[in-house]
């Protein structure tokens, strides 16, 4: 459950939400993309309420989310998965062929792996896959819940720096994330939650020598 939750995101910036398990990390994610109502407060995203616009409308809006686990469809291919995203912002939309080549020059394995069933590829590959998928709508926005979660400690890397890459591009990034250290190398600004409060906000830079971040993870 949530408490107070206070968090305001400017346009162009990458800010993180940093907490450990069980901190409400992906209850805050749900809530922003409207899966859960808020039983007090409100949720505005690019100044619109969700309320009023509804979960349907949120892509069109230029909002692309990564969820916790990726969320694919493993029965469909790649390129199937890539255009439900695509139609979610662009329902009827003709350029998805351009919007295919984009993402390709970001993720050249997630081309190669096109015609390959979703379930079938690594971990690694599925994360990207989610990325991409968020990204072919090209949002202005992306909220991503724990996506380093069950990678590889380079591929973390690697996904942080397309990441960082995105957020120079000029695309603002929730991260909603665990892990501290990466997050905090990559973000601008961050949010510690812990039971459902924010307990700390600050710059990117001075979250990393936090009394608070220190204690939550390594007490």
């Amino acid at each position: 459950m949530l408490r107070g939750v206070d968090l305001v995101i400017a346009p162009g910036e990458l800010v993180c939400v940093l907490g450990p398990n069980g901190a409400g990390k992906t209850t805050l994610f749900k809530t922003i993309a409207g899966l859960i109502k808020p039983g007090e407060g409100s949720v505005h995203i690019m100044g619109s309420s969700l309320a009023r616009i509804g979960t349907e409308r949120i892509a069109s809006l230029g909002v692309g989310f990564v969820p916790e686990g990726r969320r694919l469809f493993p029965a469909m291919t790649v390129a199937q998965n890539l255009r439900l995203g695509f139609e979610a912002v662009s329902p009827g939309g003709t350029d998805l062929a351009q919007r295919m080549l984009e993402v390709g020059r970001i993720f050249p394995r997630v081309t190669e792996r096109a015609d390959q069933i979703a379930g079938t590829l690594s971990g690694g590959e599925q994360a990207m896959v989610a990325l991409a998928r968020a990204l072919i709508g090209r949002p202005k926005v992306i909220i991503m819940d724990e996506p380093s979660l069950g990678l590889s400690p380079k591929l973390i890397g690697e996904y942080f720096d397309i990441v960082n890459r995105l957020h120079r591009e000029g695309t603002t990034i929730l991260l909603i994330e665990q892990n501290a250290e990466m997050a905090l190398r990559v973000a601008t600004r961050g949010y510690v939650l812990s039971r459902g409060r924010i307990v700390a906000t600050d710059e990117a830079g001075a979250l990393r020598t936090s009394s608070v971040v220190r204690n939550l993870y390594f007490s």
